[in-house]
């Protein structure tokens, strides 16, 4: 039996976070936070913030505006507490060039970096702005398992071609971000998720400094994907962050349902605070910590944790009971979303085999060995290709898939939600390479449909197909940007989910279609049963 459905939920990702965090590839280090001053070129464009003037980069259709501060460094005595007001400068500030990545280590999906002075936007809008015809905004939150990721890996030009405002975050990762520790609290007794409410910070940014850049702050729409997409499932349960934007796009981020009390995040913290030498366990210990320490010794296991204020329930809870900011939403997830961790595993020397199946189930799920062996009975060997297929199946449903399908049940009982299934089972791989079984449509693979990933290990081209079938996606997720509905004239009708017919888009090349076997394919009934019975 579980202890409790929610933590074999959240071991399976930390499983998962731990494989990434260690896998492959160290990247280019990340570009200072001091940007040299440059003579301005005629015709480049010009913004006014609160805060001052910047000058961006002219490209084409698109003006760029880069390592703009929402914030203070949150260095020094402003280490682990909420975001300052950034400081006002003279003249205009050059907005060319991207500021420093949060600190991390390096992985497929972030570059090494040291520095906590971090607290940067990038601002990507059409060129020839109107006052007249202000554009619809999209702020976009970056994955990584919020231990790793930034702002600037992300290219959304093909977005903003499409006639959006597109606005890019970085955000405290790791132990920086979300350690919890009594000594941290506050006067209302809350630590921890400093990185959630730094992505509040960036949306009141957008809110004050937008309407400088031809956009419209009273139309803003926030996604992401996997922790980016968990962080908008915790914006949209925060009531902090009621009215900072009208609409909500959730890719692969629903793992992670049941967040832990402040007191058990408090508790890992002290933990933390021992292995780091704070034996004292004092705030001013903590905040004197090198950055090389903290990276070292964070577990590589921080999420989201309940507290008073920035998230009073759990997203199960909140979504369940109609307790959320209540927009237009689409959530989605991939056919094969295990695949990428199963694949991290084989890369890292351990591969999936007859004999270690019910094993790597009973570890991957934290479940002991008599449930792992019902869910092998589910999962039978004989039912899939290889053994890493039948755990990534595993894992897909039990992990991605139907705990997606819970939030559409809930979110669509109180605001019109749009379910998908991205399933390109020819998506090419942009963060591993090949492995002894077929990546299919795994974890982060829709990433390249909507987004350039300009600095992603294993660049991939887009077919024919692939490329009508990711116009389509962008023509969607800018349609629900700018009105809050996804079809068009000209793209295939996409209905609103219902708990009844439970209808979800299929994103198939070259042309998405309407599926409605989500449930049964993945075996939600299974899981449903098992969570009923986890207590």
């Amino acid at each position: 039996m579980f202890k409790t459905w929610a933590d074999w939920r959240r071991r399976t990702w930390l499983v998962a976070a731990g494989v990434i965090l260690g896998a492959l590839l160290a990247a280019t280090p990340a570009l200072s936070a001091s940007v040299p001053s440059r003579p301005a070129a005629t015709g480049e464009p010009v913004a006014r913030t609160a805060n001052g003037m910047v000058r961006g980069l002219a490209k084409g259709a698109v003006d760029e505006f880069l390592g703009i501060p929402y914030a203070a460094p949150p260095v020094g005595a402003l280490r682990w507490r909420p975001p300052h007001p950034t400081a006002s400068w003279p003249g205009v500030r050059d907005a060319a060039r991207f500021a420093s990545d949060c600190a991390q280590s390096a992985g497929p999906f972030g570059q090494a970096s040291s520095s906590e002075d971090c607290l940067y936007l990038n601002v990507y809008t059409p060129s020839h702005r109107q006052a007249a015809s202000r554009s619809p905004v999209m702020v976009w939150i970056h994955g990584g398992g919020l231990h790793s990721g930034a702002g600037d890996i992300y290219d959304p030009t093909a977005l903003v071609e499409d006639g959006v405002t597109v606005v890019t975050i970085n955000y405290r990762l790791g132990a920086l971000g979300f350690l919890a520790h009594p000594a941290l609290a506050d006067a209302h007794g809350q630590s921890g998720d400093y990185g959630l409410i730094d992505q509040q910070a960036a949306l009141r940014w957008v809110q004050r400094n937008i309407s400088g850049f031809g956009a419209d702050p009273h139309n803003v729409t926030i996604f992401g994907e996997s922790a980016g997409g968990l962080s908008v499932l915790a914006q949209l349960a925060s009531p902090q962050a009621r009215g900072l934007f009208q609409r909500a796009i959730v890719e692969s981020g629903s793992y992670n349902l049941t967040q832990s009390t402040v007191a058990a995040a408090e508790a890992s913290g002290k933990a933390f605070a021992v292995k780091a030498g704070c034996v004292d366990q004092t705030a001013a210990c903590l905040r004197h910590l090198p950055v090389s320490t903290i990276l070292a010794d964070q577990a590589g296991q921080y999420l989201p944790n309940i507290n008073t204020d920035l998230l009073p329930q759990s997203l199960e809870t909140a979504f369940a009971t109609g307790h959320f900011n209540r927009v237009p939403i689409i959530n989605g997830t991939n056919h094969d979303e295990w695949r990428l961790f199963v694949a991290s595993s084989e890369l890292a020397g351990q591969r999936v085999t007859a004999a270690n199946y019910q094993a790597m189930i009973s570890s991957t799920l934290g479940v002991p060995a008599a449930q792992a062996s019902d869910i092998a009975a589910k999962y039978p060997l004989t039912a899939y290709a290889s053994p890493s297929l039948a755990l990534s199946a595993v894992g897909t449903d039990a992990v991605f898939a139907c705990p997606a399908l819970t939030i559409d049940q809930s979110a669509s009982r109180s605001v019109p939600t749009f379910a998908y299934e991205f399933n390109d089972q020819n998506a090419p791989e942009n963060f591993f390479p090949p492995v002894s079984f077929p990546y299919g449509a795994p974890h982060a693979s829709e990433l390249q449909y909507l987004l350039d990933l300009p600095k992603a290990p294993f660049p991939g081209a887009l077919s024919a197909r692939q490329q009508q079938l990711a116009a389509v996606m962008k023509t969607y997720w800018t349609n629900v940007a700018e009105r809050g509905l996804p079809t068009s004239p000209g793209t295939p009708f996409w209905p609103p989910f219902d708990s009844r017919t439970q209808q979800l888009q299929s994103l198939i090349p070259p042309t998405p279609h309407v599926e409605t076997g989500f449930a049964n394919s993945h075996k939600c009934p299974f899981w449903a049963a098992l969570q009923g019975g986890a207590a």
